[in-house]
């Protein structure tokens, strides 16, 4: 709703406290509840989906402080990076009840947990990510809440239950340090989007990451979303934390590459044929329309610390940057969570308390992040181009053109030396060498060492 108007509504409440002269009770209007007033200057320079670089903080890890000013510290850096889009993992208090100390475990939508700092804090993260042109999204944990969440003792209906009455974890996922939320109850979706709306005004945030957006049904997140759209005034990037095709229908403008993950450690691990990328390139898309993406990863802070690190699970250092490149460049948004830039040999566990980031270590590692990324920052045709595979089963090949602008890219994902037979799309063509330099004239059979990329360009 607009700032400052009040709305009077139709529905009168009476009051009995002040009767007037003739005995008649007085008529008092119900006034909504307003939204927060707006703190700061709407951000104008939030990216389209399409130019989006994903940059994952998970505070307690951070910095050795593990707050905010550890993350306002380190805004140079990630700036330098290349990424343009901050996330943050969730912000708020954590439940005691039952509780694993996870910061999925929401106890007040509307507080700051004051481990990391006060509002005014997270106001600094935001003020100083827009002075350096970069956004700011939050997690979002709406499945769910904390066993101690004064909604819980307020409005229990708010949540599902069993046949006795008792308020029930999510079915069937084995959380059980937080309580189901009811989406049948309308007055809590309301609760909820408020929530939601409270942080775009209150902290000038940009967006959030909705953490595992296929448990609530669509139809909240179309409500929801059609509520933040019509908050006029900021431009919010939405994504969402699942594979339902009907995440892009409901409005977010994101959806997350669990599949793209899942089959890239296959075709390291296990030898699958590099080709299954080609059929998630279509998957993975269903419903995207209007420049939707899919985020894809080599990490994050789940499948880190359960599956490993990308120097585990991709080839070290070089296959692990083969990956990112596939990552990046193919048909995607990328994220990249932090440490991974300074290739952190070391998993960043859950409850993520115990390690911290060391930035000093591997500066070629970061060298090579920042040139990745920052090419795909200056092209057109990889953000945005047409895509062409020439992939077989061992490598990765293919192009984005857009206009003029064409892009060649091979990357190797497997550990031995593998001699490419170039189709004759690409056979006998000059190109320049992007991070390389200097010119390159590809013939009918190009030999790329174990775990090696090249990114060519017209």
């Amino acid at each position: 709703m607009k700032k400052g108007v009040l709305f009077f509504l139709s529905l009168l409440i009476f009051s009995c406290s002040k009767p007037s002269g003739n005995n008649n009770p007085v008529i008092q209007p119900v006034i909504p509840d307003p939204d927060p007033e707006q703190y700061g200057i709407p951000f104008s320079g939030v990216p389209s989906a399409q130019d989006a670089t994903i940059y994952q903080v998970n505070m307690r890890t951070f910095s050795a402080s593990g707050n905010f000013q550890g993350v306002v510290a380190r805004l140079d850096s990630i700036k330098a990076l290349g990424a343009n889009v901050i996330y943050l993992m969730p912000i708020y208090p954590v439940g005691a009840l039952n509780s694993v100390n996870s910061p999925y475990c929401v106890k007040d939508y509307k507080a700051v947990n004051t481990e990391f700092g006060n509002l005014n804090d997270l106001r600094a993260v935001v003020d100083s990510a827009h002075s350096r042109n970069m956004s700011v999204i939050l997690d979002w944990v709406a499945n769910h809440t904390a066993w101690d969440n004064a909604w819980i003792t307020s409005n229990k209906s708010w949540y599902l239950q069993d046949g006795a009455g008792n308020v029930v974890s999510p079915p069937g996922m084995g959380w059980n340090d937080v309580a189901q939320l009811n989406f049948a109850n309308a007055d809590m979706r309301l609760a909820m989007i408020k929530a939601m709306k409270y942080w775009v005004y209150t902290a000038n945030i940009d967006g959030f990451r909705c953490d595992y957006s296929d448990g609530p049904p669509v139809d909240f997140w179309k409500q929801a979303i059609d509520t933040l759209r019509n908050i006029t005034t900021h431009k919010l990037l939405l994504l969402a934390e699942g594979t339902r095709s009907t995440n892009f229908s409901a409005g977010f403008d994101l959806n997350f590459g669990f599949g793209f993950f899942g089959q890239l450690k296959s075709i390291y691990s296990a030898g699958q044929s590099v080709l299954t990328i080609d059929g998630l390139n279509n998957t993975e898309y269903t419903g995207a329309t209007a420049g939707k993406q899919v985020v894809r990863y080599i990490t994050n802070h789940d499948v880190n610390g359960s599956d490993g690190t990308p120097l585990e699970l991709f080839g070290g250092k070089t296959g692990s940057m083969a990956a990112f490149v596939v990552a990046a460049y193919m048909k995607s948004v990328p994220m990249i969570y932090n440490g991974q830039e300074v290739g952190t040999p070391i998993r960043l566990t859950f409850p993520f308390t115990s390690t911290k980031i060391n930035w000093t270590i591997n500066p070629d590692v970061t060298a090579e992040y920042k040139q990745v990324i920052a090419f795909r920052n200056n092209s057109q045709a990889v953000r945005r181009g047409t895509l062409l595979s020439y992939s077989n089963p061992d490598v990765c090949v293919f192009t984005k053109q857009d206009g003029t602008e064409k892009v060649l890219v091979l990357a190797n994902l497997r550990n031995n030396t593998i001699n490419y037979s170039l189709p004759s799309a690409l056979a006998n063509t000059n190109w320049q060498d992007v991070m390389n330099g200097g010119s390159v004239t590809l013939t009918t059979q190009l030999s790329l060492p174990p775990y090696t990329y090249r990114v060519l360009k017209l």
